[in-house]
């Protein structure tokens, strides 16, 4: 799988990440271990989890698996930290809950560092500059090798990333945000992918299938053991079922029958090929259906399929977003 730089750093990443959302809940650990080894022999590398995923068990069926089904110097490891699950604080990016969070992640992981810690969310009850010093503690005692940050808007990402690279060589620069983007979820086109481009700070796409809605899956009926049909997760999905996703869900799939593939390989290229993105990091149920993410490697989608999915699915960016002197 080729390899790409995160961001204006020297880490590189596979072009196609691994997410664990699912783990140790709806993913026992025999399905995660047929997706990690896949994964990683089609050359995979970026495995990206969290604190709060399955309240730490994703992490912890992570490590395990680590210990002897794949090489840990193998992969690059991302993990975030910052989100609570208290219905009063649902952020906490005091300096202090921070470095208790990594702390509990490593345990959970079994390793010595994460190659990728990222913020969780902007918390906005505590000062930036704490929250951002709790990164820089986290490279300098080595238990974190690059930051990043997620689920940040255009100006509180611009302003972090400022502030860490007003001091150089003090300061450890955002190597990455990871962010929702599809062709479904194109807000971030406004103002965060521009912010990020300029100060150099890659783009790591979360739900890039438009949370499953892009694969085609729901075009007709919501199948029984989708994501669509669960209890828990049926208002995630809810979103992406309306009459103009409907339409760029049908693009999309003419586009893969005209091309003899389908739709979750034209859906996913796309975005993986996009403008500042590193690698867009993909939740998978199964170990199949990881397989048909990893076979998009060899797609490029042609020109003229991505100006028509362009068109199709483009958001409206009015005032700020366009030179006012044209509106």
């Amino acid at each position: 799988m080729e390899q790409r730089h995160l961001g204006r750093t020297g880490l590189r990443v596979s072009r196609l990440g691994l997410g664990t959302l699912t783990w140790a809940r709806d993913t026992d650990e025999h399905d995660a271990a047929e997706q990690l080894k896949a994964f990683w022999e089609a050359g995979g590398t970026l495995v990206d989890t969290a604190d709060v995923y399955a309240d730490g068990g994703a992490e912890y069926l992570l490590g395990r698996l680590c210990e002897g089904l794949v090489p840990r110097r193998d992969l690059v490891i991302a993990t975030k930290a910052g989100s609570v699950l208290d219905a009063d604080r649902r952020v906490d990016g005091s300096r202090r809950h921070l470095l208790d969070a990594l702390d509990a992640s490593l345990e959970r992981l079994g390793t010595d560092y994460v190659d990728l810690w990222q913020l969780h969310a902007f918390d906005p009850h505590t000062p930036l500059e704490e929250t951002l010093q709790a990164l820089d503690i986290a490279v300098a005692t080595g238990r974190a090798r690059y930051v990043g940050a997620s689920n940040f808007s255009g100006w509180q990402l611009a302003k972090a990333a400022t502030w860490q690279l007003s001091a150089p060589t003090l300061r450890t620069r955002l190597a990455g945000t990871q962010m929702e983007y599809s062709l479904l979820q194109r807000g971030i086109e406004r103002e965060l992918l521009p912010a990020a481009r300029d100060l150099g700070v890659g783009l790591l796409p979360s739900s890039p299938l438009g949370r499953g809605v892009l694969t085609g899956k729901y075009r007709h009926a919501t199948p029984a053991d989708s994501r669509g049909a669960s209890e828990r997760l049926a208002p995630f999905v809810a979103p992406y079922l309306d009459d103009t996703a409907g339409r760029i869900v049908e693009a999309v799939t003419t586009a893969a029958d005209g091309l003899a593939v389908t739709a979750l390989q034209v859906a996913l290229a796309w975005v993986r090929d996009r403008p500042g993105v590193a690698a867009p990091v993909v939740g998978a149920r199964t170990a199949q259906q990881l397989r048909a993410a990893l076979s998009v490697e060899t797609l490029s989608l042609p020109d003229e399929i991505c100006r028509a999915l362009d068109d199709v699915s483009a958001p409206v960016h009015h005032y700020p977003d366009h030179d006012w002197s044209t509106l």
